[in-house]
């Protein structure tokens, strides 16, 4: 438990989820969504939804970014980690995602920030890759014991019944537990 030395409290852990599919029944945002219901006390996963919003990705209008961008940038500086699913198309990350991380690699959102990597499938192994490349390349910090793929893929199962299935739930319980033992790391540990 992360409590605040000043008033003996449990410290809100705040969490941005990312999904790198616009689908309507994505499973990787079930995944997202699945991971808030699960969530440990305290920590609170609310899932970005506005990345349809963002444009190409363009130096020449980076500033001033679009508004979603900078709702986007806000959300992270204000966070104090991240999740990230995205589905693999072409042995890639989808472009969403990879136009999302475009627009904040400029900026310092997700420095040394701790993210974990979810997958609703684990034949997802290039786009897990991409993924990885992209946040290293941006300096945030992956928390190995948090990124996980599990067969949620062709399962039918909504955000709620991906919580409701004991061993989904479990290994995102395992993953909110280890991105939060992250979290509580002091920065100096990263």
């Amino acid at each position: 438990m992360t409590t605040d030395p000043r008033t003996d409290t449990e410290r809100r852990i705040d969490i941005v989820a990312l999904c790198g599919s616009l689908r309507a029944q994505s499973y990787n945002a079930a995944l997202l969504d699945a991971a808030a219901l699960v969530a440990p006390r305290g920590m609170h996963v609310t899932r970005f939804d506005r990345l349809g919003e963002f444009p190409l990705f363009n130096p020449d209008t980076e500033t001033p970014s679009p508004a979603a961008v900078r709702d986007l940038i806000d959300r992270l500086n204000a966070a104090d980690g991240v999740l990230i699913a995205s589905p693999e198309y072409a042995h890639g990350v989808t472009g969403v995602m990879k136009n999302a991380l475009d627009w904040v690699v400029g900026c310092e959102a997700v420095v040394y920030k701790p993210v974990a990597v979810l997958n609703a499938s684990p034949r997802a192994t290039h786009a897990d890759a991409a993924l990885r490349e992209t946040l290293s390349v941006m300096s945030a910090c992956i928390v190995e014991p948090a990124s996980i793929a599990l067969p949620i893929l062709g399962s039918q199962l909504d955000a709620a019944g991906i919580a409701a299935h004991p061993p989904f739930a479990s290994a995102l319980v395992d993953a909110l537990h280890a991105l939060r033992a992250a979290i509580d790391e002091p920065a100096s540990g990263r």
